[in-house]
C-alpha cells in the first residue's frame, strides 16, 4: 500500500498514513522541518482539520505538529474491533505507527478532552519515546474510585452517557438521532448546537477563528457518519488498556473550573492520580475557553520535556 500526500495551497501536508492491519490514517503535518515532533491529539467528536491557533503557537516554538483523525473520524479506516475490545491504549499503538511512518522516535504530546486520555495513553504505553504529555479538559477513566463521573456535566453529555450505557445499539440509535447535526454546523451557530454544554465563558469564547476550527472539525467528524463518535465513546467507558497510576512520563493537567462538557472533578481526581502530574486548575476558565492560553499550555508542556522554545533559554 503506498502514501498518499497532498498540501493545501496553505496549510497542513495531508498524509494518509497506512497501517500494517491494512487501515490507514489521515494524518496533517505543519512546521519547520527538524522540529521537535508534537503530537496533537482531537477531542470528540472532531476530525483532523487545520486549526491555525494551536499550529501557529507550536510553530513559534519550534514544533514540527503532527494531528489525526482517529479510527472512523475523517477519513481514516475505523477499527473493526471497536465495538466488542479496542481501547484507548490501541491510539497509542496508532501514534506510534505514525511516528514510525514519519521518521520521528521521541515526541511530545498534547490531548484535548476526549482526546486527554489518548495522551495519557501515549505517556503511558510509550514511556521510552514520550517526553511529556499534557491532559486538556480530559476526561477521567471510567473506574475512577470515589468519582461521579456525570456530576456537573451539561444535560447534552449525561443523555449521551445514559445510551453509552445502554450498550451500542442505543448508543447509535442516540447518535444518529442527536449527534448528526453537529456534522452540519457552522461557526455561526456552532454555540446555539452545543446548547447546555457551554457555560457563559465558553460562549464568548467561541467566536471568529476558534468557532470556525470547531465546527470545521465536527463537520470533518462526520465525514463516515457516526462511527468515529460512536467508537470513541465506547473506548472512553470501557477499562483504557492502562493504568494512570502507570503513567511517569512528566505529564500536566490543565481545566477550568467552569467546564460543562468535561467536569472540573475530573482533573482534580486526575491530578491526585497520576503519578508527579502538574496541575494547572484555572478559576474561570471553560472547556472551549481555555485553548485561548494555548502559549501557555504549550510552554508549561515544553519545560516539563526539557526543552525551551526559540528565544525563552
Amino acid at each position: 500500500m503506498s502514501t498518499t500526500t497532498s498540501k493545501p495551497a496553505s496549510g497542513p501536508e495531508v498524509r494518509m498514513v497506512p497501517l500494517a492491519d491494512g487501515r490507514e490514517l489521515e494524518v496533517l503535518v505543519t512546521g519547520p522541518d527538524g522540529g521537535v515532533p508534537f503530537v496533537f491529539h482531537h477531542g470528540t467528536p472532531q476530525g483532523a482539520v487545520p486549526f491555525g491557533i494551536l499550529e501557529r503557537a507550536a510553530t513559534t516554538r519550534g514544533l514540527l505538529t503532527i494531528s489525526y483523525s482517529r479510527p472512523g473520524y475523517g477519513r481514516s479506516t475505523p477499527r473493526v474491533d471497536a465495538a466488542t475490545t479496542a481501547t484507548v491504549a490501541d491510539d497509542a499503538a496508532d501514534t506510534a505507527a505514525i511516528l514510525d511512518h514519519l521518521g520521528h522516535t521521541e515526541f511530545i504530546t498534547l490531548g484535548w478532552s476526549g482526546g486527554g486520555p489518548r495522551a495519557l495513553a501515549c505517556a503511558a504505553m510509550l514511556p521510552d519515546r514520550c517526553r511529556a504529555a499534557t491532559s486538556g479538559v480530559g476526561i477521567a477513566p471510567p473506574d475512577a474510585e470515589g468519582l461521579d463521573l456525570l456530576a456537573g456535566m451539561g444535560p447534552e453529555n449525561v443523555e449521551e452517557y445514559g445510551a453509552v450505557s445502554g450498550g451500542i445499539e442505543a448508543l447509535t440509535a442516540w447518535l444518529e438521532e442527536h449527534g448528526t447535526p453537529l456534522f452540519s454546523v457552522t461557526a455561526a451557530d456552532v454555540v446555539a448546537e452545543l446548547g447546555g454544554l457551554l457555560p457563559p465563558v465558553d460562549q464568548a469564547a467561541l467566536t471568529g477563528e476558534l468557532a470556525e476550527y470547531l465546527a470545521a472539525s465536527c463537520r470533518h467528524a462526520g465525514h463516515q457518519g457516526i462511527v468515529g463518535w460512536r467508537d470513541d465513546d465506547l473506548t472512553h467507558t470501557r477499562p483504557w488498556g492502562f493504568d494512570v497510576a502507570d503513567v511517569h512520563v512528566p505529564t500536566s493537567i490543565w481545566q477550568g473550573t467552569e467546564d460543562l462538557m468535561v467536569p472540573f472533578a475530573h482533573a482534580v481526581w486526575l491530578s491526585e492520580h497520576v503519578a508527579g502530574t502538574r496541575p494547572h486548575l484555572v478559576q474561570g476558565e471553560g472547556h472551549i475557553s481555555l485553548l485561548m492560553k494555548i502559549e501557555q499550555i504549550l510552554d508549561d508542556l515544553l519545560d516539563l520535556a526539557g526543552l525551551q522554545p526559540p528565544g525563552r533559554a
